[in-house]
């Protein structure tokens, strides 16, 4: 755990020249401008002010965390190494005598491991925390440090200036550029304007304030100064790198300040810069203690709070101008829900990102393997409180509207209706969207239940549907299930685009969304009626959609048989996953990131008990088209109004971002082989392209600050998605671990 980074060097006094920008934190609050330490290493009294004490067992543990992270850079035994100051002895005494231990906890907190802040569990920070001070004498006692220990305080410019002996350069070196930085820091906050309903119903061009921009989830853009004439000499602005994690994130803009999440860290950054200007660290629980982990598709924006999903299941509400933490909602309350059994500690997810509508933040919550109280939920949270409003249930309860479509199983055996993604919201209907995911035990649709004659009723609602909640009371108002018993893993959990279209001669306002078969339904968004469905043709799952009612016949070839094995077109990662399509509302057409693969599957059932236990019934061998050229990635252009192809554009490599189309007639999206590409919208050749440092897992943007129009896309990834594809191109190579934000801009003489 070296206490530095590896950002931009910075000159400093002493033999510690060279260390970073994003390191100074560290160095100066343990003290480099302090004497070196000497042999004695005896603790002077008055080291610390206030805090908790440790225990014996703690110390041991931050022994040999602290060999783990942080003797590369700090040395054995905490003696100082090339990259680090001791931690121990007259050097680090001189400047934390006096100082707080509260002081100390947050700077390990906030700036600990360089590259990956924040991803070790409040257990083991405070560990390190009880090594370090039995190293310099104090003594241990019967209280541990866990069990007192306080969330961080959040990095920002007011914190540097109100603490600058903790915050700033070393002393003497608080100079009139530094205050100047600070000050221009802070006022750049001091100008992000609330955010308001008005706002979100119509934002500003230059913003980007919601998942796909606007509520209505096209992923368009009108701004235009990048444009199909000049794209080609598009140049990368800034970049940053931000905590590890398996991003999927979709950076927000609004008033020229950026934010984002990535692993247990939201941060606010100067859009035209890069520079950062708030942080907010995730004190983690002790069994979630990889972080990084974590993945979650967007934020909101409203009022003046920032609203993050967490990765212990909590949904904080921050200080957009500040970072701190305003209210913490549990969300994820179920003993049940919060396991061990999960990779990431905890059986459900709040993946999928909030969306404001009617005061209330609204978030769905996402693989409910073995949640015993039957699937996931969507809910919503007052804004202002962070008080729970209501609560729908994605798995039907028996005695609710559709609670007998589940083959008679009592509700602990109802699994899965996942929603991982952020929906969206016609606020003339006052309606918002949310697509559910499949069910996660088969069994319990296909097997006749104990005592019974047979299998009956097994839609399994809400799984594989699209439902239209009131956004004040969380009341359904329709739902339309675009896949009934879907026990393939082939979800329709994806993103419900709002559009007005042609319908039989006059304009109706559509939902439209598609499902991993990358067949596309529409249906009316004010009743849930279908109007039309389009089927890609990259799946042998449905042969026909009954054009009046939309129901699917599904092909008897593919029908599960225990212990047959059966060829499923395609995988279970999908024609199409989370990466979103974007409409361009001008023309009507969308643009569809795909895969061309199959699979061979065989179903084992299981009991409900086994399956609460993790894993699935399905087993899923992943193997290319039989009429496969060697080409995977498919982007193609679906106009709405005629329901044709207009164009295909076919590569090698899987397609790894959501689309990006704008005004200036340009698509935008990346693939696995860490491409970043700008298409012609028209005709889909390729108009620019570069390569980043990892595959753009994530949500491209495009926003614009002082008449200068940027593009934004965050690479890095790591996602059960991300390793679908690439087992398809086994060329490929696969990053180390890092995430980082890449904004584009057109040179001066461009614009």
């Amino acid at each position: 755990m070296g206490f530095g980074s590896n950002d931009r060097r910075w000159p400093a006094k002493g033999s510690y020249v060279g260390w970073t920008a994003a390191g100074r934190l560290s160095l100066i609050a343990l003290g480099v401008a302090a004497p070196a330490l000497t042999a004695s290493g005896v603790l002077a009294q008055g080291l610390f002010t206030g805090g908790a004490g440790f225990t014996a067992a703690e110390v041991e543990q931050g022994k040999a965390a602290y060999a783990r992270s942080c003797v590369s850079c700090h040395g054995a035994d905490l003696v100082g190494g090339q990259f680090g100051p001791p931690l121990k002895g007259e050097a680090f005494q001189a400047h934390w005598r006096g100082q707080t231990r509260a002081a100390l906890s947050n700077l390990i907190l906030t700036t600990m491991p360089p590259g990956a802040t924040g991803t070790l569990s409040s257990g083991t920070y405070a560990a390190i925390e009880a090594y370090i001070l039995q190293a310099n004498g104090v003594a241990a006692s019967s209280q541990a440090i866990a069990a007192q220990q306080k969330a961080p305080e959040p990095v920002s410019p007011g914190a540097m200036a109100a603490n600058p002996e903790q915050q700033a350069p070393p002393r003497g070196a608080q100079d009139a550029a530094y205050k100047a930085e600070i000050a221009r820091r802070m006022a750049k906050l001091a100008a992000v304007t609330s955010v308001t309903d008005a706002m979100l119903k119509k934002p500003s061009e230059a913003d980007w304030l919601i998942w796909r921009r606007t509520y209505e989830g096209l992923g368009h853009s009108p701004l235009k100064q990048i444009n199909k004439a000049n794209v080609g000499q598009l140049q990368m602005a800034w970049s940053w790198s931000l905590p590890i994690s398996q991003n999927e994130i979709t950076p927000l803009v609004h008033d020229g300040v950026m934010f984002l999440a990535s692993g247990p860290a939201v941060q606010a950054l100067d859009a035209v810069t890069g520079e950062l200007l708030w942080q907010y660290l995730r004190r983690l629980p002790d069994e979630f203690d990889n972080g990084r982990t974590f993945r979650v598709k967007t934020l909101a924006i409203y009022g003046d709070k920032v609203f993050a999903p967490t990765v212990d299941g909590h949904l904080v509400a921050l200080d957009v101008k500040t970072g701190k933490v305003v209210w913490d909602r549990e969300v994820i309350t179920d003993a049940e829900a919060k396991t061990n059994g999960q990779p990431e500690g905890v059986a459900l997810h709040l993946h999928g990102g909030p969306v404001v509508a009617k005061g209330q933040v609204i978030i769905g919550a996402s693989l409910g393997l073995n949640n015993a109280k039957g699937g996931a939920f969507i809910v919503g949270v007052d804004a202002q409180t962070g008080k729970e409003t209501w609560r729908f249930h994605t798995i039907a309860r028996p005695g609710q509207p559709g609670g007998d479509s589940w083959n008679g199983a009592p509700v602990e055996e109802r699994f899965g209706g996942g929603v991982w993604t952020a929906g969206s919201y016609d606020p003339d209907l006052d309606l918002i969207y949310f697509g559910i995911g499949n069910t996660y035990n088969s069994a319990t649709l296909l097997e006749p239940r104990p005592g019974a004659s047979g299998v009956t009723n097994n839609d399994g609602l809400y799984t594989d549907t699209t439902v239209a909640l009131r956004p004040a009371t969380g009341e359904l108002a329709w739902h339309f299930q675009h896949q009934k018993r879907d026990v393939w893993d082939l979800d329709w959990v994806f993103e419900q685009s709002l559009i007005t279209l042609p319908v039989d001669g006059r304009p109706r306002k559509l939902v439209v969304t598609g499902g991993k078969t990358a067949i596309f339904d529409a249906v009316d968004a004010a009743t849930g009626r279908f109007v039309f469905s389009t089927d890609l043709g990259l799946q042998n799952q449905v042969i026909a959609v009954d054009p009046k009612t939309g129901e699917k016949t599904v092909n008897p070839a593919v029908q599960p048989q225990a212990g047959v094995a059966k060829f499923l077109c395609p995988t279970a990662f999908g024609a199409r996953n989370w990466p979103a399509t974007a409409i361009n509302p001008s023309t009507g057409i969308m643009y569809i990131p795909l895969i061309e693969a199959c699979t061979d599957y065989t179903y084992a059932p299981r009991t409900a008990a086994e399956t609460a236990a993790g894993g699935s019934d399905m087993k899923f061998s992943n193997r290319t088209r039989p009429d496969s050229d060697g080409k995977f990635g498919r982007l193609a252009a679906l106009d709405l109004k005629t329901r044709k192809v207009v164009w295909t554009h076919r590569q090698r490599m899987p397609l790894a971002s959501s689309a990006l189309t704008t005004d200036g007639g340009l698509l935008f999206n990346g693939d696995l082989d860490r491409h970043f590409s700008a298409y012609d919208q028209a005709t889909g050749k390729v108009l620019w392209r570069t390569r980043l440092s990892a595959s753009p897992d994530s949500s491209p943007v495009t926003y614009s600050v002082g008449g200068r129009q940027y593009v934004a896309v965050v690479a890095g990834g790591g996602s059960a998605f991300s390793a679908g594809g690439r087992g398809l191109v086994p060329e490929v190579g696969s990053p180390a671990a890092g995430t980082t934000v890449v904004v584009f801009e057109l040179p001066k003489a461009a614009r």
